[in-house]
């Protein structure tokens, strides 16, 4: 492999935008946030055409299939060519859009909500975003 092919997993996921800055990527590589195979893998680590990665970015997951090298971060449609998302749809947070999610409306002159009321409101907003089989 020569020197141009060498490319780090952490730049290449800064790359195609999975991460907003590269010390965020070797970061989450450090914390054990990024798995090859299901191992943990060192931000140094030499990507590969074919290697599937698993991403966890706060409660957000995703699986990724490398198929082209990114050496430098580019647009958004130029990024998603460089790698196959292989996420499945149960575990994206896209089927539990915002446009899904309930909506809450006081009632004009109500006042401020009480303490019963706010707890009401955040168990219903949790159970919404909470996954069914926890």
């Amino acid at each position: 492999m020569a020197e141009a092919e060498k490319l780090r997993i952490d730049k290449y996921l800064w790359a195609i935008r999975v991460f907003k800055t590269r010390s965020l990527a070797t970061e989450a590589c450090k914390a054990g946030r990024v798995k090859l195979k299901g191992q943990n893998i060192k931000p140094s680590t030499i990507v590969k055409i074919g290697d599937v990665y698993q991403i966890s970015k706060g409660a957000e997951r995703k699986v990724i299939e490398v198929v082209d090298f990114s050496y430098n971060r580019t647009d958004a449609k130029i990024a998603v060519t460089k790698y196959k998302d292989l996420t499945p749809v149960e575990e994206t947070r896209a089927f539990k859009s915002v446009f899904h999610a309930p909506t809450l409306q006081r009632d004009r002159g109500a006042g401020r909500p009480t303490k019963k009321d706010r707890r009401e409101t955040d168990d219903l907003i949790g159970s919404f975003w909470e996954d069914e089989d926890e």
